[in-house]
């Protein structure tokens, strides 16, 4: 039985990072909402309680039953999870309405226990805490403080327990704790004993076997958008089962220019089973003078069901539907806090499944995105399509603020092409996350030879980002971006001001709407 290690989320903004730090050490883990616990059993190697913004003071903080996991596996606490177990077994934990947050040093007590090997003396830590731990259970001792607070990290005394517990009050899973990644080894390898096995030809192969398995001689369909994760998706499934896999690629004439055709000839070239279906009136007679982003989506998610569903039909013998869902997607859906209203609802294909009777396979539903991108290469899927930015699914749509039009996307499809292979050609494509044109539904005078003009705004919008979840503006050469303005205002009529978004995420998102 394959080991994994379990994360406990009491709704942490860091906890789908302490995953990926985990996976980082190449060692299995699964992320389960504290009020959703899983089975434990033999496959659990160790077990990590996240941090949270509660208090465990607080008269409904969240609650995790420790016996199911202390004294049978190996646990780490991270913050709360470590003012957590402070608390239930008989320390002593403060709240106050004043947090600790920001970098703090790392001072330790006992330096050669086994969880600070390899660490320096004055390791940089990151500190973000409301509550404070005074005093720990019966049974513990103090390994480390910092200048601030004298239990920055706690263990249980040899012989308290069967198995180790750690508790640290810092977040190591943070690039501000800069030995982070060595403190998790400590813990999970030297300590823990967890296996470094998930690779990803481990995960490939036993993909393979697994869906061989589940699907059998049954046919799988499945929607391709021409992004990362639907064609690693796609290409997995048919390693796996073949021509029993059918791709419909759908044109809703939101796509970049010459996406459709670019697109489909390269699936063609990988083998796939595809289906290009023209769907352009389809959703633009639809979309035609919305403005509410929130409906595009609605609407576009609409007749993409309708869409998929009328092409689907036309096949025999589909048992599945073959998604493209990726681990955030999981976490999401059945976070702390329940699903959200509005998680990408232009994803979210819900009632498709049973419209059509078919069950769902997601080959990538354990995966984040910088996986999906290993695994793609060692599939040997192209760099052109494994290196592809992040676009949105509802496309054109939300990066032309006001009402959408037919003129407004041949604008927008045109002074993005223009951006982006600019970008291409001047080496920074690779070098950025995302980038992207966002037509405005702002007109500005302007001075083209002798006459005035009164057309409009473009926003260049370009950022570096390690999975999405925070982001910085590219710092993109002064000389880039005169050139590309230029390109565009005289290439482009009906559009006479470009700017540039240098907004940071959070506060603001990485798309407009």
């Amino acid at each position: 039985m394959a080991k994994k290690l379990i994360i406990i989320d009491f709704g942490s903004q860091y906890t789908q990072l302490i995953a990926r730090r985990v996976r980082e050490l190449q060692i299995y883990c699964e992320i389960h909402p504290c009020n959703n616990p899983p089975t434990f059993d033999d496959s659990v190697s160790a077990v990590i309680l996240s941090g949270s913004p509660y208090s465990v003071n607080d008269e409904n903080a969240l609650q995790f039953d420790l016996d199911t996991v202390i004294n049978t596996y190996p646990v780490l606490g991270i913050c709360y999870g470590a003012q957590y177990i402070s608390s239930k077994l008989g320390g002593r934990v403060e709240s106050s309405n004043k947090r600790e947050y920001g970098k703090a040093t790392l001072q330790l007590q006992s330096p050669n226990d086994l969880f600070f090997k390899e660490m320096s003396t004055d390791s940089q830590i990151w500190m973000s805490h409301g509550d404070t731990i005074l005093s720990v259970p019966e049974g513990f001792e103090i390994v480390a403080q910092t200048d601030s607070i004298p239990i920055a990290a706690f263990k249980s005394k040899p012989g308290t327990y069967q198995k180790d517990v750690y508790c640290i009050q810092f977040h190591p899973e943070v690039s501000h704790s800069l030995e982070g990644k060595v403190l998790f080894k400590n813990f999970l390898v030297d300590i823990a004993g967890c296996e470094q096995d998930w690779t990803a030809e481990h995960f490939i192969n036993t993909s393979i076997a697994d869906l061989k398995t589940k699907i059998g001689t049954d046919r799988v369909v499945m929607g391709l958008s021409g992004g990362v994760d639907s064609t690693v998706a796609a290409t997995l499934l048919h390693r796996a089962i073949g021509d029993q896999l059918v791709c419909i690629f759908v044109d809703n004439g939101l796509l970049r220019k010459n996406e459709f055709t670019e697109v489909l000839d390269s699936y063609q070239g990988m083998g796939l089973n595809i289906i290009g279906v023209n769907a352009v009136d389809d959703f633009l007679n639809e979309l035609d003078g919305v403005s509410d982003p929130e409906k595009k989506r609605k609407i576009i998610g609409r007749v993409f069901i309708e869409v998929f569903e009328r092409e689907a039909n036309k096949l025999e013998n589909i048992k599945w539907l073959g998604q493209g869902t990726i681990y955030p997607d999981v976490i999401e859906s059945v976070s702390v806090h329940g699903p959200s209203a509005t998680i990408k609802s232009h994803h979210n294909v819900g009632g498709l499944p049973e419209r059509l009777a078919l069950g769902i396979v997601e080959p990538l539903r354990t995966l984040f995105k910088d996986e999906v991108r290993v695994i793609g290469t060692e599939l040997g899927i192209s760099k052109d399509i494994i290196g592809r930015h992040p676009f949105p699914g509802p496309g054109l749509s939300i990066r032309i603020l006001g009402p959408i039009s037919r003129e407004k996307i041949k604008l927008c499809q045109e002074a993005d092409a223009i951006y982006i292979n600019r970008l291409k050609a001047d080496g920074l494509y690779d070098k950025v996350w995302q980038a992207g044109a966002i037509l405005l539904p702002v007109q500005s005078v302007g001075v083209m030879g002798d006459e005035r003009t009164y057309e409009y705004t473009l926003a260049l919008r370009c950022v570096n980002s390690v999975d999405g979840m925070t982001a910085d503006w590219s710092k993109l050469p002064h000389e880039f971006l005169e050139a590309v303005s230029t390109e565009i205002i005289n290439h482009v009529k009906g559009i006479n001001r470009v700017v540039y978004d240098i907004s940071t995420k959070p506060p603001a998102t990485i798309e407009w709407e």
